[in-house]
């Protein structure tokens, strides 16, 4: 049984301060644009009061199973996963196992709302946030319940659930005529400490020379298999003209690739500590979902988007266009995407340092670092 302590929570509005008690279950994950917006949040939380209790719900299948054990935080893992939509015995098994896993999920997460006594919900999206929504939304205790929408194309769990929660905090402005509830922009929230990466210790950590320029290639949290090809092809060029490279592949793929590691080009399947990343990096190539666009704003810096083309809504190039037009971002689609064109346009950036200036300044301007903030706000006032 989780005890419930009695605590005193502090929130300073602008004007007065109210004392609460406060439970706070933050349910998303599957995949790093879910999961990292749910650690946000509750890192911008626990700067209001350290002494809140926050449970993180997450799956054994999605990355946080690998996240919440290097973070250190008070979690369950659900045992479910998402529906396989590829055609093989390998997914025809899985999604056979689905309604036994959700009966299984649902009792766990059931145990553990009755016993935690949660105040309030918070879900990030993703399948693993489904089922603490949905309890919640259907136990006498009446528990709100808060969204915060990363896409400008809103998923499932969005919309199943938003005319129930008492906000939906959306990062895109057009999101609001797109779902039914209480809605309010705020932008996407990202970690804390994403922007305070220090240079001198990123160049070591990762063994390069800071007298070259870095590029940053990765394709969100698993890699992407598209991405990583593209750059096989041309990796060696870069390597050859003293431009140094982290690679990151995912963990499906990194075996394929790691034999192209070098002095100047560093493979991992994952990076655990992006600040660093971002902070010498000098271009970025990567996806253009919600959550890497919010953080490579809020960075400030310069990129190449490669739009997921078979992304829901097209979301991603709607997101990718919104930096290209204010000269933040340049932009290549996957159906005019070869070697010869990215590795023409990476050389006509990467020693341009007038026009990386430019990039950098536009893409800072875009970036709204205090979304987690703004969010933690709407989530208190609940508790007033």
């Amino acid at each position: 049984m989780f005890l419930k302590q009695k605590e005193q929570l502090e929130i300073m509005d602008g004007s007065k301060s109210t004392l609460k008690n406060i439970n706070i279950i933050i349910a998303g994950g599957g995949t790093g644009g879910h999961l990292f917006p749910a650690l946000a949040i509750g890192e911008e939380i626990l700067t209001r009061n350290s002494n809140i209790k926050i449970h993180y719900v997450g799956s054994l299948f999605g990355l946080e199973s690998k996240v919440f054990p290097i973070k250190d935080v008070w979690h369950t893992l659900l045992p479910i996963r998402g529906f396989q939509r590829d055609i093989s015995i390998k997914s025809f098994l899985r999604n056979a196992l689905l309604p036994f896993r959700i009966l299984r999920s649902f009792h766990k997460t059931n145990n553990l709302i009755n016993d935690f006594s949660p105040d309030i919900i918070i879900g990030t999206g993703g399948y693993a946030s489904a089922l603490p929504l949905f309890v919640a939304s259907t136990n006498k205790k009446n528990i709100p319940i808060i969204l915060q929408e990363q896409n400008s194309s809103p998923g499932i769990t969005t919309k199943w659930f938003a005319k129930r929660a008492k906000k939906v905090c959306v990062a895109f402005k057009d999101n609001r005529s797109k779902i039914l509830g209480n809605i309010v922009h705020t932008g996407n929230p990202i970690r804390k400490d994403l922007t305070k990466g220090n240079k001198s210790q990123g160049y070591k950590n990762f063994y390069f020379n800071k007298m070259y320029k870095t590029i940053f290639l990765f394709g969100g949290s698993q890699g992407s298999s598209y991405l990583n090809n593209i750059l096989s092809q041309i990796v060696k060029e870069f390597e050859n003209a003293s431009i140094q490279v982290i690679w990151q592949t995912g963990d499906h793929e990194f075996c394929k690739y790691k034999k192209y590691s070098s002095k100047k080009i560093h493979v991992t399947p994952f990076i655990n500590n992006m600040s660093e990343a971002y902070a010498i990096s000098d271009l970025i190539i990567c996806r253009s979902g919600a959550l890497t666009i919010s953080e490579i704003t809020v960075c400030g810096k310069p990129s190449i988007l490669i739009p997921f083309s078979h992304a829901a809504g097209d979301h991603q190039t709607k997101n990718a266009q919104l930096l290209v037009k204010s000269n933040a971002a340049k932009l290549i689609l996957e159906k005019n995407l070869n070697k010869k064109n990215l590795l023409y346009t990476v050389m006509n950036l990467i020693h341009n340092e007038k026009a990386l200036n430019q990039m950098r300044k536009a893409s800072k301007a875009i970036g709204k670092p205090n979304a987690a903030s703004k969010i933690v706000d709407h989530i208190l006032q609940e508790k007033l």
